[in-house]
């Protein structure tokens, strides 16, 4: 017997299509999901299953794409901006909302125990097109050395999101928004995108340099 669904009156069919994917792979694998078993999670019937979607891969796609669209940030950091305050904006604003953090629930279900290589693969693709787009880089037109950085930053992210039950327990916000974790995530991102870099350093060498001069100066008083 399905479970009620508290939503079936009010969101479209294709949204409670996706989310019914998002419950029923929290609950068993992938390979065990059925199109029977996602329009009963739904409350719809299989016509409107096959009026949205050709197949269930179809609406696995469907629903990964939707949730990375979602995660991602739009509004692309400053590299002439300060680091870490950039950071811990964007970070404070990704945990403490409810959607956000269903987001991520939901994408780390692709790194889990109930997904497949195919759907890892999906959130791989979906994931660098997405950095692409956030880059405004064309990616049939990149260089070598951006691909990598691409592939290296969704790599962690892949990682990241495999350890997030762990890391949702050992890991607070204060954890992640020291200097040295700022600087790294900035510091990928203008490899990404090609900004100079070397500005970048040296203008955060310069502003340590002066705090531990103006420190110095301090104690010797």
């Amino acid at each position: 017997m399905p479970r009620p669904r508290h939503d079936s009156e009010v969101l479209p069919a294709k949204e409670r299509l996706e989310n019914a994917f998002w419950e029923l792979l929290a609950d068993r694998d992938y390979r065990k999901i059925t199109v029977t078993d996602v329009v009963r999670e739904a409350g719809v019937n299989r016509n409107s299953f096959y009026y949205h979607f050709s197949s269930l891969p179809e609406l696995a796609d469907s629903a990964i794409l939707h949730q990375v669209e979602s995660s991602t940030v739009q509004r692309r950091p400053d590299p002439n901006g300060d680091a870490e305050e950039q950071w811990s904006e964007r970070v404070t604003a990704l945990l403490s909302d409810p959607e956000q953090r269903q987001r991520l629930d939901r994408l780390a279900l692709l790194a889990g125990p109930h997904s497949t290589l195919d759907l890892t693969e999906s959130l791989r693709d979906f994931a660098r097109l997405q950095l692409f787009s956030m880059l405004q880089l064309d990616p049939e037109h990149v260089d070598l050395k951006t691909d990598l950085m691409v592939e290296f930053t969704v790599g962690g992210l892949l990682a990241v999101l495999r350890r997030r039950p762990e890391l949702s327990d050992t890991i607070e916000l204060k954890d992640l928004l020291k200097e040295d974790v700022a600087v790294l995530a900035m510091g990928t991102y203008l490899a990404m995108s090609r900004e100079d870099m070397l500005a970048h350093w040296n203008r955060i060498f310069v502003h340590n340099a002066q705090g531990l001069t103006a420190h110095d100066t301090h104690v010797r008083r």
